[in-house]
């Protein structure tokens, strides 16, 4: 099936009501529709925007593919964002629509399969990893530059500087990213990030396999790190929100590591069925490059830190 996240001039997200009577019927979902035999995912998107909607895509962009095992049926959807079309958005099959923010998507009930969607709609391209606090001097200072640059998913990871309580550190790293609209996740248990008032938890790879389910509540972002595709699938048990999947290429921080390289980073991704960042080797210059390959934008550490 192919979908679409069509974005209004106010960065609003268009939903459609599925009609009663059918399976998941009654739920809001993004537009689209199955596939004709042969038909590319970009043709059947134009064709079901125009039957459903009367508009006609001018431009639209990969966003996620997400394959979800109902109990009677699996879905696979292949998700595209159009930000601009031609023609006034209507329901031609006398289905409701709704234009709602970004921010409000997870307060309308949704199939299942569209969860990963509201994420990768929810979250920014570029996901910054700090470096070791106690090891870089001026800490504070560069983690506030970073954000003015634009940075607004933070992950802390680390302890405190020389002779500062940790927990104090971590709440004025708290402060700093609420200051800017960022949402900080805190790279340890998930008690601690709730107990510092973080916006999520990033769990490495270690705590991850640990799991038998999801650590927080929906209010909070779940994140995991993901080497290959077992951990990609015990974050997907897991109900983890995104991954972060590295090495894609040769990093000095983990020098012995084998990079994926960008094919197999791209087979990965489309097995991933959540969002997914790519790690390792890489700065905000290979954004177009991980998209491209179906990545949501790279998660860094030098590349996105500013000194």
């Amino acid at each position: 099936m192919a979908a679409a996240a069509i974005t209004d001039a106010a960065g609003r997200i268009l939903l459609s009501r599925r009609p009663s009577g059918v399976h998941q019927g009654g739920l809001w979902e993004f537009p689209g529709g199955k596939l004709e035999p042969g038909e590319s995912a970009v043709a059947g998107l134009r064709r079901e925007l125009e039957e459903e909607l009367g508009i006609r895509p001018l431009r639209a962009r990969p966003l996620i593919c997400v394959t979800h095992a109902y109990g009677d049926r699996t879905v696979a959807l292949d998700v595209w964002r159009v930000d601009a079309y031609q023609g006034e958005a209507h329901g031609r099959q006398g289905q409701p629509l709704v234009w709602c923010a970004v921010e409000d998507l997870p307060s309308y009930p949704m199939p299942a399969a569209d969860r990963p969607v509201v994420a990768a709609l929810r979250l920014p391209d570029r996901y910054l990893i700090t470096p070791d606090p106690g090891l870089t001097p001026n800490f504070l200072a560069g983690l506030e530059r970073s954000l003015q640059s634009g940075i607004r998913l933070v992950q802390l990871r680390g302890g405190s500087p020389p002779g500062v309580e940790p927990e104090r550190f971590a709440r004025e790293v708290r402060r700093l990213c609420r200051d800017h609209g960022a949402a900080l996740l805190i790279n340890g248990a998930p008690s601690l990030a709730q107990a510092l008032g973080a916006d999520g938890v990033h769990l490495p790879a270690r705590r991850l396999l640990r799991l038998s389910e999801r650590p927080l509540g929906a209010r909070h972002w779940v994140a995991a790190s993901c080497h290959d595709a077992t951990e990609l699938r015990q974050a997907a048990r897991c109900l983890v929100d995104f991954a972060v999947l590295s090495p894609v290429l040769a990093t000095s921080s983990h020098p012995g590591a084998r990079p994926l390289g960008w094919q197999r980073f791209g087979a990965l991704v489309r097995l991933a069925g959540m969002p997914t960042y790519a790690l390792g080797g890489l700065g905000a210059e290979h954004l177009e490059q991980a998209k491209a390959q179906g990545a949501l934008g790279v998660a860094a550490i030098r590349g996105l830190w500013n000194r």
